[in-house]
């Protein structure tokens, strides 16, 4: 019994001991806010610059002096085809500029379709340049003169359309049925006739070539033909010309 008091009193002893360091012991100020907040963040590690390995390569090859204590790094570079590709395709665009302007300006000094100045067009007396001309055939209302080339059954082409037609003075040639002429243009509005099946039109063509007696330059009236093909409108100065006393 006696050999065992001593243990107990120093198992007494260690523990109020230890009671009174924990209760000496503090918990430092701000302690738990760390804890909650988690550890500080670390800076990512700056990454160092890398060399490929061509250019690594290249550096194990070449020596690192020359004679005489010169660097051949210093001395020797790389050639770059970089800047030797900027100005050749600079001076392919800058080529095919110039050549786009000079065809332009060749264009414009010939003149474009259809100019006006007399110079262009159709080259010859400054009227505009337009569609071939359409070949009419002279068509007669009357079935008994078709077949007849007489004075009785000829047809007449006007000098002017906007006279009456069949006036003596109002004749530039003679057409019979079947001949064929080439229209140049047309008016609208010349002055009304009327054939003999009673069809009636303002439309008046300016027609060369002619019949088979004679060439004839003039106007044919639209009743003088059965046309289905478009033909282009005179112009004033075409109306003017043509129109002769």
């Amino acid at each position: 019994m006696r050999s065992r008091e001593p243990d107990e009193e120093t198992v007494l002893l260690l523990r109020e001991r230890l009671r009174a360091v924990d209760e000496a012991l503090g918990t430092p100020p701000g302690l738990w806010e760390r804890v909650r907040s988690g550890p500080p963040a670390v800076p990512a590690p700056r990454a160092e610059p890398t060399v490929p390995r061509r250019a690594r390569g290249l550096t194990r090859r070449l020596p690192g002096r020359l004679p005489g204590g010169r660097s051949r790094g210093a001395s020797r570079r790389l050639p770059s085809a970089a800047p030797r590709r900027v100005p050749r395709l600079l001076a392919g665009v800058t080529a095919a500029v110039v050549v786009s302007l000079v065809l332009l300006g060749a264009w414009w000094l010939a003149g474009p379709p259809g100019a006006t100045d007399g110079s262009g067009g159709d080259g010859r007396d400054g009227h505009p340049a337009g569609p071939p001309a359409v070949t009419l055939t002279v068509h007669n209302a009357e079935e008994a003169c078709r077949p007849l080339r007489t004075l009785e059954c000829a047809l007449g082409i006007a000098k002017d359309p906007y006279r009456r037609y069949g006036s003596p003075d109002n004749r530039a040639g003679r057409v019979w049925h079947g001949d064929r002429v080439s229209a140049v243009c047309v008016v609208a509005d010349g002055r009304l006739v009327r054939d003999e099946a009673g069809i009636t039109s303002r439309r008046w063509y300016l027609v060369s070539g002619g019949g088979a007696v004679v060439p004839v330059d003039g106007w044919l009236p639209g009743v003088r033909t059965r046309n289905t093909t478009e033909v282009r409108e005179c112009s004033a100065a075409e109306t003017a010309a043509g129109r002769r006393s």
